[in-house]
C-alpha cells in the first residue's frame, strides 16, 4: 500500500481547565487547588502517579494565577528571589527528582522559607510522597514531610474512555464507541499514553490513507507499552 507524506505537525496537548475532565480520582485534589486560602502558609504538594494529569492541572492552575513554573531539577539559589514574586504564585514540578542534588535541594529550601514572606503561593508536584525522594538536606526533608498533600489517583476506566473520546474528537478522527471501550479496557490507565496513542493513530491513518481500526490500535498500543507489562490482558 502506498503511503502519503505526513508532515510532523503534532497538536500540542490542550491544558486549559476546560480540557480537564473532573472525576472521582481527581475531584478532591482539584477542590484543594481551588482553595489556596486554606493551604498552610500558602504551600501545597500535589501527588499523583505518572499519567494522572499533574502537569495538566499545574498548567491551568499556573495560567489562572499568572504563576511562574520551573522544573525542580532546574532550581538554583540565585533564582529564588526572582521566582518568589511578592503576592505571586510559583509551581515547582517533579520535586521528587531532586533527591541528592545539593544545589536544587538548597534552592527549594530557600524558596520554602522565602515564599510566605512574599505572600507567594507555592505548589509542588511529585509522583511520590517526600519520604521517598531521597532528600539529603535534613531541614528540607523535615519540612516537606509535613507539607499538606492533595492526591490525584490514576484515571479509572470511565475517565480514560472520556479522555480518549476528546482526544479523537480534537483530531477529528471518527472512531466508533466500540474501539474506545476496547482501548479503555486494555491499555494502561495513563493519560500521557492516551495522548501519544491517539497521536500515533492519527499519523498512521493519514500516512496509510485509511481509517483507524482495532488491529491498527492494537499494533500501536503494543509499540507504546513496555514489554515487561505482563499483567495486561491480551490486546488482540
Amino acid at each position: 500500500m502506498s503511503r502519503q507524506l505526513v508532515l510532523d505537525l503534532d497538536i500540542p496537548p490542550a491544558q486549559s481547565r476546560a480540557d480537564w475532565l473532573v472525576a472521582g480520582s481527581n475531584r478532591d485534589a482539584l477542590a484543594m487547588l481551588d482553595a489556596p486560602e486554606s493551604w498552610p502558609q500558602g504551600r501545597l504538594l500535589l501527588i499523583g502517579p505518572e499519567g494522572a494529569g499533574k502537569s495538566h492541572v499545574a498548567a491551568f492552575w499556573a495560567a489562572e494565577r499568572d504563576a511562574s513554573t520551573i522544573a525542580a531539577t532546574d532550581l538554583n539559589a540565585d533564582d529564588a528571589d526572582r521566582l518568589a514574586r511578592t503576592r505571586g504564585a510559583l509551581v515547582v514540578e517533579d520535586a521528587d527528582r531532586i533527591g541528592g542534588q545539593d544545589e536544587a535541594e538548597r534552592a527549594l529550601f530557600h524558596l520554602w522559607n522565602l515564599a510566605p514572606t512574599r505572600d507567594c503561593l507555592l505548589l509542588l508536584t511529585a509522583r511520590t510522597p517526600p519520604r521517598d525522594w531521597g532528600l539529603l538536606l535534613p531541614d528540607l526533608r523535615s519540612r516537606v514531610d509535613a507539607l499538606t498533600q492533595a492526591r490525584l489517583g490514576p484515571p479509572d476506566q470511565a475517565l480514560l474512555a472520556a479522555v480518549l473520546v476528546k482526544l479523537f474528537a480534537d483530531r477529528q478522527l471518527d472512531v466508533g464507541p466500540g474501539l474506545i471501550d476496547w482501548l479503555a479496557l486494555r491499555m494502561d490507565r495513563d493519560l500521557g499514553l492516551a495522548r501519544h496513542l491517539v497521536h500515533a493513530l492519527d499519523r498512521t491513518a493519514l500516512s496509510e490513507g485509511r481509517r483507524v481500526t482495532r488491529p491498527m490500535a492494537a499494533e500501536l498500543l503494543d509499540r507504546l507499552t513496555p514489554d515487561d507489562e505482563t499483567e495486561l490482558p491480551s490486546r488482540r
